[in-house]
Formats: C-alpha cells, sequence, structure tokens
C-alpha cells in the first residue's frame, strides 16, 4: 500500500503560502492507519524503549497505539499552558508564526530511551524543541518517527546528530 497516497493535501491553510499535509483520510482508512502502527511497531518492537513520546497534537494518535503496543508509557508534549502539572518549556518558530512546547517536569527519568513521534517532519520547529525538552530531562533519544517529510523544508537539520526515520 502506498500510504503517501492516504495524505491530502490543503493549500493555503491554516495561512496563504501554507500547503497543510491532512492526515485524517489515513486515518479514516482502517486498513492505511492499521498498516502504519503495524510498520511503526514492527520497526521499534525490539529497541528496549521506555517512553513513547507523542507531539500534539497529531503524533499523540500514533504515538499512544505504539505506546501500548510496545508497553511502554506514553508522554505528551504538548503546547503551552495544556498540561496540568509543573512542567518545562521550550519556544520554537513555526512556518507561520512561533509557538511553545511543554512536557511534565516528571514525564521522562534520567537515563530513560525514548522514542519521539509525530506525523510530519517540516521546518523541524517542533521537533527540535521536543528534542531539548526530552535532553532536559536526561532522556536518551533512540530515534525521532514521522509518518512523512517535507524535505524541501530542511527540518531534518534541526536534529543533527538524531536519528530521523520517516515512514513514507
Amino acid at each position: 500500500m502506498n500510504l503517501s497516497e492516504k495524505i491530502r493535501t490543503v493549500p493555503h491553510w491554516p495561512i496563504e503560502g501554507v500547503n497543510f499535509m491532512d492526515i485524517t483520510t489515513l486515518l479514516q482508512d482502517a486498513d492505511a492507519f492499521r498498516e502504519v502502527c503495524d510498520q511503526l511497531y514492527n520497526r521499534y518492537k525490539d529497541m528496549q524503549i521506555d517512553k513513547v513520546i507523542g507531539i500534539d497534537a497529531r503524533g499523540f494518535i500514533f504515538a499512544a497505539v505504539l505506546a501500548y503496543k510496545l508497553n511502554t508509557g506514553f508522554v505528551p508534549v504538548r503546547k503551552k499552558g495544556k498540561l496540568p502539572y509543573k512542567t518545562i518549556s521550550v519556544r520554537y518558530a513555526l512556518e507561520y508564526g512561533e509557538d511553545a512546547i511543554e512536557i511534565h517536569e516528571d514525564g521522562i527519568d534520567k537515563g530513560e530511551k525514548v522514542l519521539i513521534v509525530d506525523d510530519l517532519l517540516a521546518t523541524g520547529g517542533t521537533i527540535s524543541a521536543t528534542v531539548k525538552l526530552v535532553e532536559m530531562l536526561g532522556g536518551k533519544i533512540v530515534e525521532c518517527a514521522f509518518l512523512v517529510e517535507v524535505p524541501e523544508l530542511k527540518g531534518r537539520e534541526k536534529i543533527e546528530g538524531h536519528r530521523v526515520f520517516v515512514l513514507t
């Protein structure tokens, strides 16, 4: 199955000049969704991962399923102000502005092997901020996994030195 064909591009959303990669079409297709989850599980099942980090919001979908299948903890990284307990925060640039993300300060124990999961690698702002959060807590990043990448935006460059896996 060609999973990239299951993802729709929405031009000029959320602002003019941005082409949004909409994964809801893939999620609506039971076979495609299952295929993504199974491929991710098969890649990571023997890597002894302690925590799976999901990035707000679409990364949660795949990270939570993967954490369940791997029998590990799931840790959300959310937009600022969305987590109820003590957090640490990092600001980052978006294609269309600036934002901040947070993680609970007790989300990762020092030395834990961590897999970071998100749906899209574009400019690299969100993933580089997430990498900083994990490192601030002492986590050891096994890999950063994505469903799809927009290579012309060179987001991968912002996390040089870390392993990157793109499914499609």
